[in-house]
């Protein structure tokens, strides 16, 4: 069952990059007490997530915290050190990059891609989501291979 607004984001430990290598991040540390935009891509260094997806939120990522956001965080069904250098190779210092590597949370949300056609096995969905204090406020799933309604423009407008 996909998640919705209304609902609270499932349990879940995710890694991101520390300074000795990657470490454990849970989705309390990301979502309790604090507004998060979090959005979803299929797989990093991939053209429309490279192209367009995440160079959105980066050049937003002022206009965004300016809408009382605590963080933006980039999701992708790939390992942490993959998801670091994307972040790098971006220039997402502003963005926390989050790796579902093994997909689980991206299963908790109901939010599986399957990419066994492409030789990319099980990915995320492209989304986008405003969440506060845990709580889905807004879930902009992409309908097609398209970047409009998890945009960092429309996410933007939604805050």
């Amino acid at each position: 069952m996909t998640i919705k607004a209304g609902d609270k984001v499932p349990a879940a430990t995710l890694k991101t990059m520390g300074e000795k290598g990657p470490v454990d991040i849970t989705t309390d540390d990301i979502f309790k007490g604090k507004k998060v935009v979090l959005f979803a891509v299929p797989g990093a260094f991939t053209p429309g997530c490279s192209n367009t997806h995440l160079p959105g939120y980066v050049v937003n990522a002022d206009k965004i915290k300016a809408k009382g956001v605590d963080t933006i965080a980039c999701m992708a069904v790939n390992d942490a050190f993959v998801m670091d250098a994307w972040g790098k190779a971006q220039n997402a210092e502003a963005l926390l990059m989050l790796a579902d590597g093994n997909g689980d949370f991206t299963a908790a949300l109901g939010l599986e891609l399957d990419g066994t056609g492409f030789g990319l096995g099980t990915r995320s969905q492209r989304f986008a989501m405003i969440v506060e204090d845990g709580t889905v406020k807004h879930l902009n799933v992409e309908p097609g291979a398209g970047i409009d309604v998890s945009s960092a423009e429309t996410m933007l407008a939604l805050l």
